[in-house]
C-alpha cells in the first residue's frame, strides 16, 4: 500500500514549488498567456484553486459531490470556466490567497484520509493514494502550463515517478474515454529518472516498450507536448497505439497541444 504521508509531502513539494514560482511575479506576470488556449496564469491558478475546492468536497462530502457530478457532466465547460471567472475577478492577492487557503484545508483533509477510502471523482471512484497522486499530477501539468507561458525552466524531480505512476495506470482510462477498450496486450515502460536512474513498470518480458525520460513521457501522457515534440520511442503497435491517446487526468478526451514552433 502507498505511503500517503510520504504522497502528501511529495504533494506540499509540488504545490509550494509552483507558488514560489506565481508569488513574485507583478501584474503582467500573472496575466502571461499560457499554451492552454485562452488561459493565462491567474486564470491557471484560478482552475488550481477550484479544482482543489472540489477535491476537499470529494473527500469531505462525498455523497454530496458524487450527487452533482451528473450535473457538472451535463456542461464541464461551465463548471471549470466558473473558477476561471471568480479569479478574473479578483485581485492577484486575493487568487493567490485563494489557492493558498483552500489547498490548506484539502491538504489537512487528506492526511485524515483512511488509505481505503473510496473517493468519488470525475473518472472511476478512486483510492485515496491515487487521488492524492491525481492532485499532484493536475498542480504539475498546470504548472507547466505556467512555466511554459512564462518562458522559464523547473528542474524535473523525483516527484516525477507519481505523475508517470498515474501516466501508466490510466492507460486502459485513455481508451474508455474514447469508448473504445485497451487491447489485452502488456506494455513495458523504462523512464530514465531525474537522477539517472531507471523508473519501469510492466513484464520485463513484453514485446510492446515505452522507453523515454521520465520529463518527456509525462509532457506526453499530461497532453503537455505534442507526440512529435518528445522523445518517446515505442516498440509495438500496443504502446505506439497507447500514447497517441494517452491522458492521465480525468474529463472529456483532451485535444491535446499543437506542434512547437
Amino acid at each position: 500500500m502507498a505511503d500517503l504521508g510520504a504522497l502528501l509531502r511529495n504533494l506540499t513539494d509540488e504545490l509550494d514549488a509552483l507558488d514560489a514560482i506565481v508569488a513574485g511575479l507583478d501584474d503582467d506576470g500573472w496575466a502571461t498567456p499560457t499554451p492552454a488556449a485562452g488561459w493565462d496564469v491567474r486564470d491557471s491558478i484560478s482552475h488550481l484553486a477550484g479544482s482543489d475546492a472540489a477535491a476537499l468536497r470529494a473527500v469531505s462530502e462525498p455523497d454530496g459531490f458524487a450527487a452533482r457530478l451528473p450535473q457538472i457532466a451535463a456542461d464541464p465547460d461551465a463548471w471549470v470556466h466558473a473558477d476561471v471567472e471568480r479569479g478574473r475577478a479578483m485581485t492577484i492577492a486575493d487568487v493567490l490567497a485563494w489557492w493558498r487557503a483552500g489547498r490548506a484545508r484539502m491538504l489537512d483533509a487528506f492526511a485524515a484520509l483512511d488509505p481505503a477510502q473510496r473517493i468519488p471523482w470525475f473518472g472511476p471512484p478512486m483510492g485515496a493514494a491515487s487521488f492524492v497522486t491525481a492532485r499532484l499530477m493536475e498542480t504539475w501539468a498546470h504548472g507547466q502550463d505556467v512555466v511554459d507561458g512564462l518562458g522559464v525552466r523547473r528542474e524535473p524531480t523525483h516527484r516525477l515517478r507519481h505523475v508517470a505512476d498515474i501516466g501508466v495506470r490510466t492507460r486502459g482510462f485513455s481508451y474508455l474515454l474514447r469508448g473504445r477498450s485497451a487491447p489485452d496486450v502488456p506494455v513495458r515502460v523504462e523512464l530514465t529518472a531525474p537522477d539517472g536512474g531507471v523508473w519501469t513498470w510492466g513484464p520485463d518480458d513484453a514485446v510492446d516498450r515505452v522507453e523515454a525520460t521520465a520529463l518527456d513521457f509525462c509532457l506526453l501522457v499530461t497532453q503537455r507536448r505534442h507526440r512529435d515534440d518528445v522523445d518517446v520511442r515505442t516498440t509495438g503497435d500496443a504502446a505506439a497505439e497507447w500514447l497517441a491517446i494517452a491522458q492521465a487526468f480525468a474529463g472529456l478526451p483532451g485535444p491535446g497541444r499543437s506542434r512547437l514552433a
